[in-house]
């Protein structure tokens, strides 16, 4: 989501740093503002006692679409987004030659020289644009990124996507179109396993705030002492992830433990964001995820971020809610979520426990 001028507190953007330039001389030894302390590091397993990849849940387009069997893909569906809150969609319409160009502009960026890429760097006091990301206690993330804002398209910085270049601006415009529709789906097939009205989905999402992200994590000798983005769950309904050139690195948090996850060939990345558990009062759950860098290999990812729109409060889906299924979470304003959101360090989900109502009928929002 877009951060606002006084809320910057936790993603504290610098352009001082870009971790691309530092590793094209040879790294002997790790920068100090990079190094996470002991209990922060991401905990990466010895070669001999490595947790093999899992392999994410897959979700398949076409059978929710049309397949025969719909309605056991719709309960695969719900099941996956209440149990995991991750998943991979195959079939999903998006043709493979918008990904491959998506791949070679997003990587064509990332290879311009530096002074060309600092035109579109961060300013102070913002969250959108290139840079890297500093965290609580000045430490950064083993990455380089470009954040912006595409939806609405009078909130998209001027000095941001109509700038880019050509090819590349019309490539992530055909990439967002697609993933649009994709999300407009996806969510409208949530909102049926939810048993909501697929209407009050889409007034509560359509033509919403979307934002895209391109990641690029370059190798690291030691990535047990980085981390290439710090755990976190998503602000959103749902995040549409497409990992680019095939390098893993993805980590999710699950029944206590951090698994690395493994995609499909040209499957896209689906996972549910704070504001969907918010949205089916604690049905669907968002995960924490964290990437760790490869040893060897760079990887480069593009995330699409769907959220409420505008004028839409943040809460439960009042067609969930009776007495027998009270609220869990507080209604607040999309404005003032945003803005919680941003005001804190980047920590697991603690931001969505700020907004939840305790069983004695308190919420504990006040602080949020």
């Amino acid at each position: 989501m877009a951060a606002k001028s006084n809320v910057e507190n936790q993603f504290s953007f610098s352009c001082s740093f870009s971790v691309q330039e530092l590793v094209k001389e040879p790294v002997k030894t790790i920068p100090q503002h990079y190094v996470r302390s002991d209990h922060r590091r991401p905990a990466v397993p010895s070669p001999t006692g490595a947790r093999p990849n899992q392999m994410l849940p897959i979700i398949d387009m076409n059978q929710l679409v049309a397949g025969k069997d719909s309605d056991l893909e719709l309960q695969k569906l719900h099941s996956t987004c209440k149990d995991w809150g991750f998943f991979q969609l195959v079939n999903h319409g998006v043709d493979s030659s918008i990904l491959e160009k998506v791949e070679q502009e997003v990587e064509g960026f990332f290879e311009l020289p530096l002074e060309e890429k600092m035109k579109f760097k961060t300013r102070e006091g913002g969250a959108e644009g290139y840079g890297t990301t500093e965290r609580d206690g000045g430490k950064f993330d083993w990455s380089d990124r470009f954040y912006m804002t595409t939806n609405p398209v009078h909130k998209r910085m001027p000095h941001l996507f109509p700038e880019l270049p050509s090819s590349l601006r019309n490539t992530l415009e055909s990439y967002i179109l697609e993933v649009q529709k994709l999300g407009e789906k996806l969510l409208c097939f949530m909102a049926k396993a939810l048993k909501i009205d697929e209407k009050e989905m889409m007034e509560y999402s359509e033509d919403g705030l979307q934002s895209l992200r391109m990641t690029y994590y370059p190798p690291c000798r030691q990535p047990e002492l980085v981390m290439g983005f710090t755990p976190h769950s998503d602000s959103t309904l749902i995040t549409i992830l497409h990992q680019l050139n095939g390098v893993d690195g993805l980590h999710i948090h699950k029944d206590g433990v951090w698994l690395p996850v493994r995609f499909l060939p040209g499957a896209l990345a689906v996972n549910v964001g704070d504001t969907l558990e918010i949205f089916s009062n604690g049905v669907y759950r968002s995960i924490e995820h964290k990437v760790v860098p490869n040893e060897e290999k760079e990887r480069m990812s593009v995330a699409f971020f769907i959220n409420p729109k505008f004028e839409a409060t943040v809460g439960p889906s009042p067609s969930l809610i009776n007495p027998h299924n009270p609220p869990l979470f507080k209604r607040v304003s999309l404005d003032r979520y945003v803005e919680g959101y941003f005001s804190r360090k980047l920590n697991g989900k603690s931001y969505l426990q700020q907004l939840r109502i305790h069983d004695n009928g308190e919420d504990n929002s006040a602080s949020a």
